[in-house]
């Protein structure tokens, strides 16, 4: 059974991994205060934090760390925190793993190690048990979190390197990456070159060693070629460098090298022998953006080599592929591919979309069946109900990935807000997006009270506008709490009508909050005659200015059986009025029923073409036969008035 150094060396095999860049100086960009302590950032700032390294995974990072270089009790001592180590590192590793998850990116998260500090008398000897026990509480915090690799950075003492390496090494099987930090001769502080550095590290169980912080790329570059010729092909090495030497501007310290500069100098950084690359102080999102683009070019590197005094390399672009979460919607290429229903809507396609019902068994293939014979019939999207009526049936999720999945028809999810909390709705809707079902439109629901559990209760955290705004959130990239979920979602959101609404006045103002929200498309409850069509365009012309609806609107649209069929919707079943005279007509045709509501359908559909964007069909019974001969019907009248006004001669 392989275990975690086992893989770690098998992902470093297959391809260099990018870790981040500075975490402190960052925070230092954004307005903390230089004196103020960053390990306490986690918690009074957690925002902040996971904001940074939300920023370099979007980069392209593969490997984040926490940020909690100096979250041991000698250093928190100063600001009077020595007893939050514990806490500080457990809660700087879940933001991180917090922000992994939101990527949604195979990607590691490194618990950050720095040295004890300034050698005190309680120090002064490195391998004393008050040492060991500041190492291993920040360590043991670090694994409480989670984190999947252990970095030990910016040593400059190699005996307390050894001691914080050993510790590592008891406390876990994790992978290791240790890091020294040399001067200009290259030499740390201690005296020990980057050759003895290398050698000893090895033999005491690092899984990478390297070269970090120092004096910039250069000097980490043949810092880390001297570690790769005094060690053997088995440990791997890692460079991440300051972005030079600081200068101090205006109170601000800034950085000498540029993003370009660090795409420039991947080459040189792999050519050393490093398989785990970075930046340190003064790197940002932007610098780390650079060097994935320079270790995507093929072959893993640039085209050239880049010396040290030559100018950027041309082939890295000035523009980062990096954006600040605070840009989101901006971002190229962040927008998922919209909806064949959207694609087709903005096109200006004639849209069919046909109802179906979940089963009330665990048995789906008969529903596949029937959006299979819809497909057939030329439906561009099957809506899947929400146990209608509160009748318990199959998920609507479920019935709708099983069609996508067997079939290729997209399908449209009615999401009620009747049965799930606000947690739960988001919960689905991000399940739904992941399985690729993306048109939702959004429903209050039936009270459970009228269906199949009389004494059970409703939720309703949010009626169907607060289920817009949801999505809509959803759709800029961030949940209702504000929190990201990485990228934005892609859904089309619809929403519903009902134009003969006893208190229309309060539909219609309930349909413009809905707009307001953000729905995509107007679904309307059935009509069934040119009069209640007309009614509904006048008081939309009236709302929202001469065109009317300002989105697309599919004109509802059920069917009717039989005289008794009619009857039985207009009086039994909330939300559809049927007009007297459609009514008689069907008591008037009494076997020829059924033909006569499909007449009725098509020609009411013929009548408003102009209109509408499409329509949406209710069969009712599960009649689907019937539902697909009116479909049959609909494409076969377009495609006769497409070739009569083809045919037509000019004027």
């Amino acid at each position: 059974m392989s275990t975690p150094r086992d893989r770690f060396r098998e992902r470093l095999a297959a391809r260099p991994i990018l870790a981040d860049g500075g975490m402190g100086t960052l925070m230092f960009s954004r307005g903390i205060p230089q004196r103020a302590c960053l390990d306490e950032l986690v918690v009074s700032r957690p925002e902040l934090v996971a904001a940074a390294h939300r920023e370099y995974l979007e980069a392209g990072a593969e490997l984040i760390e926490t940020l909690t270089f100096g979250a041991n009790r000698h250093r928190l001592a100063a600001y009077g925190l020595a007893d939050q180590a514990l806490r500080l590192n457990r809660r700087a590793a879940q933001l991180a793993r917090e922000a992994r998850d939101v990527s949604a990116r195979d990607v590691l998260v490194g618990g950050s190690i720095g040295p004890l500090g300034a050698p005190t008398r309680e120090l002064a000897s490195h391998d004393v048990p008050a040492v060991r026990a500041a190492f291993r509480e920040q360590i043991d915090g670090l694994l409480e979190g989670g984190v999947d690799v252990l970095v030990l950075e910016t040593f400059f003492d190699l005996e307390q390197a050894l001691v914080a390496l050993d510790e590592a090494r008891r406390a876990s099987d994790l992978p290791i990456i240790a890091e020294m930090t040399f001067g200009e001769e290259l030499t740390a502080l201690d005296g020990t070159t980057p050759e003895a550095a290398a050698r000893a590290l090895a033999a005491a169980g690092a899984d990478v060693v390297g070269v970090n912080c120092s004096v910039g790329p250069v000097a980490c570059v043949d810092a880390v070629g001297r570690m790769t010729a005094a060690t053997t092909t088995e440990v791997a090495r890692s460079v991440m460098p300051n972005a030079g030497l600081p200068q101090r501007i205006d109170g601000r310290f800034v950085y000498a090298a540029g993003p370009e500069y660090f795409g420039g100098i991947v080459e040189q950084m792999r050519a050393a022998g490093a398989t785990v690359v970075g930046g340190c102080c003064g790197t940002t999102p932007a610098h780390i953006a650079a060097m994935r683009l320079a270790l995507d070019a093929p072959g893993g590197h640039l085209a050239r080599p880049l010396a040290p005094d030559a100018a950027p390399a041309a082939q890295v672009p000035r523009t980062p592929r990096w954006v600040a979460i605070e840009s989101l919607d901006a971002a190229a290429g962040d927008s998922p591919t919209p909806t064949r229903l959207a694609q087709g809507l903005a096109e200006g396609r004639y849209v069919v979309s046909v109802e179906i019902d979940p089963p009330r068994s665990i048995r789906i293939e008969r529903t596949i069946g029937a959006a299979r014979l819809l497909q057939s019939a030329g439906v561009d999207v099957v809506n899947v109900s929400d146990s209608a009526m509160a009748r318990v049936r199959m998920g609507a999720f479920a019935v709708a990935f099983g069609i996508q999945h067997d079939l290729d028809l997209e399908c449209m999810v009615h999401l009620t807000t009747r049965d799930r909390n606000l947690m739960a709705l988001e919960s689905e809707l991000l399940g739904a997006h992941a399985l690729g079902v993306r048109n939702i439109i959004a429903l209050t629901g039936d009270p459970p009270r009228i269906g199949d559990y009389p004494t059970g209760t409703g939720v309703w955290d949010v009626d169907s506008i607060g289920l817009i705004e949801i999505i809509a959130r959803l759709n800029r990239g961030e949940d209702q709490a504000g929190s990201p979920i990485g990228q934005r979602a892609g859904f089309t959101i619809a929403c519903g009508l009902d134009p003969t609404a006893e208190d229309r006045s309060a539909e219609w103002d309930r349909l413009e909050r809905k707009l307001a929200a953000g729905a995509d498309v107007v679904m309307t409850q059935p009509l069934f005659s040119l009069d209640q069509v007309e009614t509904m365009l006048t008081e939309a012309r009236a709302r929202f200015g001469a065109r009317g609806f300002p989105v697309p609107v599919l004109l509802g649209v059920l069917p009717l059986q039989s005289s008794r069929h009619a009857e039985f919707l207009h009086n039994e079943v909330p939300g559809i009025t049927i007009p007297e005279a459609t009514r008689a007509a069907l008591r008037d045709a009494g076997d020829q029923a059924a033909e006569v509501g499909l007449a009725e359908a098509t020609q009411l559909l013929a009548a408003v073409d102009d209109e509408v964007a499409g329509t949406y069909l209710m069969p009712s019974f599960g009649r689907y036969e019937q539902a697909a001969e009116l479909v049959r019907r609909i494409r076969s009248s377009r495609r006769g008035a497409a070739s009569v006004s083809a045919a037509a001669p000019a004027h």
